[in-house]
């Protein structure tokens, strides 16, 4: 593998550095931003969720720019916007401009979840692409751990009630970074074939590497799946051709936030304090889940290509069940509401209760970190044809952040009400996702991006 490739995927990756890092930062200031704008857990709710919000539209609507103006051109677009987001939630002056904030934060994230690995597997050979896409996950989950420490470490310099503002405005800082590092970055050959502008395609496929010996033989292999005579650039996406990798990549998206994954990270130490540890320790126990993710990450990341995404989805579906299995059981047999001394009503754990539930979300993250989190943006990336691939991308990462607002928003209310429910609920989902990954999900690994479109069966 040439190590320029490598330089670029990583640029690329930057953007879900950010992903993970804006998506995680928000834990913790949960509970700054109740006592500053007064919420409510439906508020509160509706808050941590108005980033989320923000993907679904970023999401939905990265594909159509993606293919007018290049997936690089609209890398740059999202640096620019979690720079003002990060800037703007900091200095907010009211709830509602809070929210609009976090709300174009969430368009970045959304697009960026859309356009980074989209970018990535059209540069990178059918054999390191898993690997290379991967990278992706790996710079979520590290923007997620340098989130959690970050958070801890702000609480740690004593800035007072400035604290939230402080821990939001440090997104500013890797933001512009992206945005100048992308200029080190060429444009995807594969969108260039698809403005005709072949001699630039050759050119990076010559420097950066190919599926083919020969580069003119891959270029035709790309034209003829792009087919432009046949089939128009804006040809839409739902239609009968497509029934199949809409159905698949609907289900692992819905799959992946079922699991409760964002809940858990958007309230880690929320969670935390109430298993019996104080604000402090949950805020450091966070950046162990974050560290254990980072951990899983990597061990994924190195073996994707060769153990398979199928395979992993098992390893992690199995893990899923037991880890929520075992929270949801801790929840319902050692733990009770009581009021404390300000006189709210607040979750206890008896026993070692407090740490089952640590324990149990530690292997809950390691199980998404090889499972799910490795395999879910290379699988989406890869499993539609090349000509409809960034709406393709655009619907998975829509279903996936339309799930994330879902699951966010409603948590604080039914976890208030019974945490064993919840666990219990999101453990049930995780059986049905085991279920569809042995009946209906197939291999892509190692195989070229336009032989995948043939074994599902398009023309």
């Amino acid at each position: 593998m040439k190590s320029s490739l490598l330089g670029i995927v990583i640029i690329a990756a930057l953007g879900g550095l950010l992903f993970g890092f804006d998506t995680a930062v928000i834990s913790g200031t949960t509970d700054s931003l109740k006592e500053v704008f007064e919420l409510s857990p439906g508020w509160l709710g509706f808050t941590m969720a108005s980033a989320l919000i923000g993907t679904i539209f970023g999401a939905m609507f990265a594909g159509k720019p993606a293919d007018i103006i290049g997936r690089r051109a609209l890398l740059f677009w999202i640096a620019i916007a979690y720079f003002i987001s990060a800037v703007g939630s900091a200095l907010a002056w009211n709830l509602w401009s809070f929210i609009l904030f976090r709300f174009l934060g969430g368009l970045g994230v959304g697009a960026a979840s859309a356009t980074s690995p989209l970018y990535i597997t059209e540069i990178s050979p059918a054999r390191y692409r898993g690997r290379m896409v991967a990278i992706t996950q790996f710079n979520i989950v590290l923007g997620i751990l340098l989130a959690y420490l970050s958070n801890y470490l702000v609480s740690r310099c004593d800035f007072g009630a400035s604290e939230w503002r402080w821990m939001f405005g440090i997104e500013a800082f890797p933001a512009a970074l992206f945005f100048f590092l992308l200029f080190l970055t060429p444009r995807s050959p594969r969108w260039l074939l698809a403005k005709q502008r072949d001699d630039e395609a050759r050119e990076i496929l010559n420097n950066y590497g190919s599926d083919d010996v020969d580069v003119d033989d891959e270029i035709e292999t790309i034209k003829d799946s792009l087919d432009l005579e046949r089939h128009s650039a804006s040809e839409p996406l739902f239609q009968n051709a497509y029934r199949k990798p809409i159905f698949l990549v609907i289900a692992i998206a819905a799959f992946n936030q079922l699991s409760g994954i964002n809940a858990i990270l958007y309230y880690a130490p929320a969670i935390f304090k109430s298993a019996g540890f104080g604000e402090d320790a949950g805020l450091l126990n966070s950046v162990g889940l974050g560290a254990m993710n980072l951990i899983f990450t990597m061990a994924a990341l190195a073996i994707i290509d060769h153990f398979g995404r199928r395979r992993l989805m098992i390893v992690g579906s199995i893990g899923y069940i037991l880890s929520l299995g075992a929270t949801a059981a801790t929840f319902y047999t050692q733990s009770s509401t009581v009021q404390n001394d300000a006189g709210e009503m607040v979750r206890q754990f008896s026993g070692a209760g407090g740490w089952i539930v640590f324990a149990g979300l530690l292997v809950f993250i390691a199980s998404h970190a090889f499972g799910q989190g490795a395999v879910i943006w290379v699988f989406i990336s890869e499993i539609f044809p090349n000509r409809v691939r960034a709406k393709g991308q655009a619907l998975g990462c829509f279903t996936h952040w339309v799930m994330a607002a879902a699951i966010s928003w409603t948590f604080p209310m039914i976890a208030e009400a019974s945490g064993g429910h919840t666990f219990a609920f999101y453990a049930a989902m995780m059986v049905l996702q085991l279920y569809w990954v042995l009946k209906y999900m197939p291999e892509t690994k190692q195989i070229p991006l336009e032989q995948i479109q043939q074994q599902l069966g398009i023309e």
